[in-house]
């Protein structure tokens, strides 16, 4: 079930960004018949459900992040697309993984290939990548309109919002956000290339509102060791330990 008060959401970002939601639900159709039967939303529970969560993003601080990321090595990790280059290159590998197929493509079909959950979000300006889903192994498909079929709908915008969207839907008990910053810098793991600075930071302002309403729902359990939003409890990384003390998460 799509969270409560979605619709509204995505009619303003329909509107702010002059999208279509007949393209988008098109996009969404063709990802739907591309997609094997075999995932189970099961899956995510076990790695979810009333438990503590790392979302890491693409932005600047995510390097930063690294040492603190790799420490818990059991404490499931959704990584929004970017990131997932960097952490491989510093041997961590996420348990889901959210794109909507603008990363680096090799990071991903690597990630792909292995038991990592990988999240593909259909939407009107993707309908040429959509076929990359062959490649991965554990595929569920996403949209900003109706569930369909083997489709769902999470709520979320960028791959950054989507993950805590995700942890949230499925009850995580606690969310900590690295390298999800918000701000006027775009992190160098983020995109492959930024053709258009002034859309992405808008992207992410629109994401970052998302989250905030996400927390105005409920904020508890809500931690971020990025730059602060409203609704999440600021954090650094030294608190992280005391977070996740009695999770039997490390």
């Amino acid at each position: 079930m799509t969270i409560s008060g979605w619709k509204s959401r995505y009619s303003e970002i329909i509107r702010e960004f002059g999208y279509s939601k007949k393209e988008d639900l098109e996009s969404a159709r063709m990802l739907n018949s591309l997609l094997k039967n075999g995932f189970r939303l099961k899956n995510f529970k076990k790695l979810i459900y009333n438990q503590p969560v790392f979302v890491v993003g693409a932005g600047p601080s995510l390097l930063s992040s690294i040492t603190i990321l790799k420490k818990y090595k059991k404490v499931t990790k959704i990584v929004a697309d970017g990131a997932t280059k960097a952490l491989l290159e510093n041997n961590i590998m996420p348990d889901i993984v959210v794109s909507d197929l603008d990363g680096d493509i090799k990071s991903l079909t690597k990630v792909g290939k292995t038991k990592t959950i990988v999240v593909v979000h259909a939407h009107a300006d993707n309908f040429d990548k959509l076929d990359l889903v062959k490649f991965f192994k554990n595929c569920i498909g996403t949209t900003q309109t109706e569930s369909i079929g083997k489709i769902y709908n999470f709520g979320g915008f960028t791959d950054g919002d989507r993950c805590v969207f995700l942890a949230t839907h499925f009850n995580a008990k606690k969310i900590i956000l690295f390298g999800m910053d918000f701000g006027t810098k775009i992190g160098k793991y983020s995109k492959l290339k930024i053709s258009n600075k002034k859309l992405k930071l808008k992207k992410l302002r629109r994401g970052k509102k998302l989250l905030e309403w996400l927390a105005s729902k409920n904020s508890k359990g809500l931690y971020t060791t990025s730059k602060p939003i409203k609704g999440f409890k600021k954090i650094r990384y030294k608190e992280v330990k005391k977070i996740l003390l009695n999770e039997n998460a490390f």
